[in-house]
Order: structure tokens, then sequence, then C-alpha cells
């Protein structure tokens, strides 16, 4: 429920227990008028708007330290909010370069389209005769906008390949569409790494690395291509379905691009939603943002045009934990969470644990923007821009302790393990390859 709401009730509940009030003599005690009653547009209401003196004081000395550092108070923002009140600001509706705080707009744009169990779909076709294990034609790779596709995936859809008694391809490996892999967006490519992986005497020693690394290790796929690698935009006729290959769910995928802050992943999804600038138009809008504090030229943050303000930044991240609602996700299961995730982003960081944050890097440019999960204020919201310094370490050292700093006011809650949810899924997993 939120803070409407719960005024909403706290108004009936208050007129309702009025409402039955009687004197000694059981005559009806008068009470005032709806309209005489003032607090409901006095105290509560301005509660959501009122800063917390205590954190305002931690916000400003952490802007005199900044200061004190030759990094000027005019290029940063911040914002602090929790379900009742903006508890601390600086500069909040002015948008600034925000880097990869730019996927935060990504996740919510991709949950407008797509529920978090969606899967993109690749298809693989071949065209001609198959016997005893050679096509006497193509092999078809139709994309399906899979947007983390790697030497993982493309190893099992070997290994599938070959359970479908196919181990030699006479013709050309055609691909229809947009079919990116291990992170490039062109398809011919793609396709030239993914002829190699499907066949394991062609391995290079990238691949073989990446093979070590799989749990459980499976087969050493063996599918030849004798031809070209030929991209198209249609299927051609006479194209017979083999396999259908599903991706990891949009949960997942969203998971890895925000913990190691993947901008090929975020580019892909971004452009599958029609581009940065229309992606943050449409969010402005439908979060009643000025289109001013929402300014994007990609999906990924790459590039200081992209520009956010801190109050966006929170507002983009209740948005998406609003849409989650009645769900079993949270915008917990979509970030990194500092003292349990490991890897990509969280590395180097002193974030109090329980903390889920997007980081966000360029070149005098470093952004932090999350949500504290405290014992006594709920869920505070938080957004850190950091501008005009090359000073980026020294930035993250300070966002990590300015959290620390709050954290001692608001004890954190605990990380949950996540992975209690249901059993992780893994890259490489052949139960997601049907045969067809």
């Amino acid at each position: 429920m939120g803070v409407y709401g719960m005024l909403d009730g706290l108004t009936l509940g208050v007129l309702g227990f009025l409402g039955f009030f009687q004197q000694g003599d059981g005559t009806d005690l008068a009470i005032a008028s709806y309209a005489s009653l003032q607090w409901q547009e006095a105290g509560l209401f301005e509660i959501r708007y009122q800063q917390d003196t205590n954190t305002q004081t931690i916000v400003d000395r952490y802007l005199a330290q900044l200061d004190s550092g030759g990094k000027d108070p005019a290029l940063q923002g911040i914002w602090l909010e929790s379900a009742w009140s903006t508890l601390g600001s600086h500069q909040g509706n002015q948008p600034l370069s925000a880097a990869s705080l730019t996927k935060i707009a990504t996740t919510l744009a991709a949950l407008e389209q797509w529920p978090l169990t969606h899967r993109f779909t690749t298809r693989v076709y071949t065209t001609g005769t198959v016997a005893n294990g050679l096509v006497q034609g193509d092999l078809v790779i139709e994309a399906g906008g899979d947007p983390l596709f790697v030497w993982e995936e493309a190893i099992a859809l070997g290994n599938a390949l070959n359970q479908a008694e196919i181990r030699q391809i006479e013709g050309d490996l055609i691909i229809v569409g947009d079919f990116m892999m291990n992170y490039v967006a062109e398809p011919a490519t793609s396709g030239d790494s993914l002829r190699l992986a499907l066949d394991q005497r062609a391995w290079n020693d990238a691949i073989e690395t990446q093979y070590q690394q799989m749990s459980p290790r499976p087969s050493r796929p063996q599918v030849a291509i004798a031809g070209k690698i030929l991209t198209r935009q249609a299927l051609p006729d006479g194209a017979a379905l083999v396999l259908s290959h599903q991706s990891l769910t949009l949960a997942d995928i969203l998971k890895q691009m925000n913990l190691y802050s993947n901008n090929a992943v975020a580019e892909a999804i971004a452009q599958n939603l029609g581009g940065g600038p229309a992606m943050g138009t449409d969010i402005a809008q439908s979060l009643n943002i000025p289109t001013s504090e929402i300014q994007l030229i990609n999906g990924s943050g790459l590039g200081v045009e992209n520009k956010i303000s801190p109050r966006a930044a929170v507002a983009m991240l209740q948005a998406i934990d609003s849409k989650l609602q009645g769900q079993p996700f949270t915008v917990f299961d979509l970030l990194p969470i500092a003292g349990q995730d490991r890897g990509g982003t969280v590395n180097n960081r002193t974030i109090p644990p329980g903390i889920a944050f997007k980081t966000g890097t360029l070149n005098q440019v470093s952004a932090l923007a999350g949500v504290m999960p405290t014992q006594t204020q709920g869920n505070v919201w938080f957004a850190i821009i950091n501008n005009g310094t090359w000073d980026v370490s020294g930035y993250r050292q300070q966002q990590d302790q300015l959290l620390q700093t709050l954290s001692e006011q608001w004890p954190v809650i605990p990380p949950v393990d996540s992975t209690q949810k249901s059993p992780p899924d893994y890259f490489g997993n052949l139960e997601r390859i049907q045969a067809n």
C-alpha cells in the first residue's frame, strides 16, 4: 500500500472512531466537520516532502568532504527517499551524466515489454535431406533476440545437434536476423564464432577455457560446416525446424547485465525496445517526470550524454519494485546485492551487506543507486551521482562511506540467499534446447 493509500485509511479510521463516540447520557457527541480537520492538509501530508534533519546533515557533511577534496558540489547529485519522506537531497532534479545507471532504465523498459519468466528463442533449421549424420544442405540459425548467447550456449547447441544425429553440414551456415553471440552484435562475426563452437576440432584457447569452466561439463560437440557464413533477413524456402534454443529467463539476463554492467547486453535489449532516446522519453512520461531528467542516447550508459537526475533514478527503481508487486520477484532479484553476490561490480566495494545497487562509471563520472532494506525506515532508496574529476576510485570510496554512515542510523537487514527460491540455471544447460 502506498503512502497516500495509508493516509486514506488513517483518515477513515479517525473519522470512524469519532463518529461512534457518545456522551455519558447516550447522546451523540457533536464533532468537528470534515472541513475543519486541518491535519490532513498539513502535518501528515507534508511528511512526504520533508527532509530528515539528521540525514540531511550527513549529506551536507559528505558534500563538504567532496568540496575539500577539489570536487565541485555543483557537479554532484544526491537523493534519499523512504516510503514516507524525502530524507535528504542535493540537486535532486538536476540531470547529470549517470553512466550505467542508464541500465536501470533499460531494466524498467524490459519489464514493461516482457514478463521476468520470458525466454528468447533461437531456432535451428536445416535445408535439404539429412542422412547418416550428414545434412545435404544448409544449417540455418534464426535469431530471436537472445542478448546472452555465449560460448557455453553454443557448445550445448552443438551437443543437441549431435543428439539429433547431425554431425556434418554439406552446405552453408545461414544466419537469419540479428544474431548476437559473445556480446558481438554483428551477425556474420557471431556466425563465425558459432561455427567454431559447434565443432570441438576447431576450438581455440578461448573456447577451451570456457569449456573447462562449465559445470556440469558436457560432451565435446562435433558439427563440421563445409560452406560459408551467410546472412539473410528471411528463412530460406523449405527450411525444416530441428531445434529450439531457449535463453536464460529475462530475470537471469537482467541480473547478469546489472551485476557485470554489461553494455552489449543492455544495448541489445534497448534496441529491441526502440532504442535509448525513445525508451527514456517513454519512461519519463509514464513516471510523470520531466523528460529533461531522463536523457538517453542508448541503453547502456556509454557516453556522457546519458543524463539522469538522482530523483529520476530513484523513481525508476521504485517503478521496478512496484511493477513486480504480486510476483515471486523483487527489485533485489535484478540488482547486485552486497554481501551476497560475487564478481562484477561487487568487487572492490565496501557497501554494507544487504544493499541492492547499480553502479555507473565513465571518465569523470561515478554513480551509485539502489535500495537499503532497513529495520527502521523500510526500504530507503538512494542515488548518488558524481561528476567532474578523474578521481573515480575516490568517488567510490566516499559513496561507500556515505552508505556505511547511513546504515549506522538505519540498520540494514542482512541479505537472504535468493538461490533458495529455485535451483539456479546455468550457461550451457542442455535442458533449455528442445528437439522438434
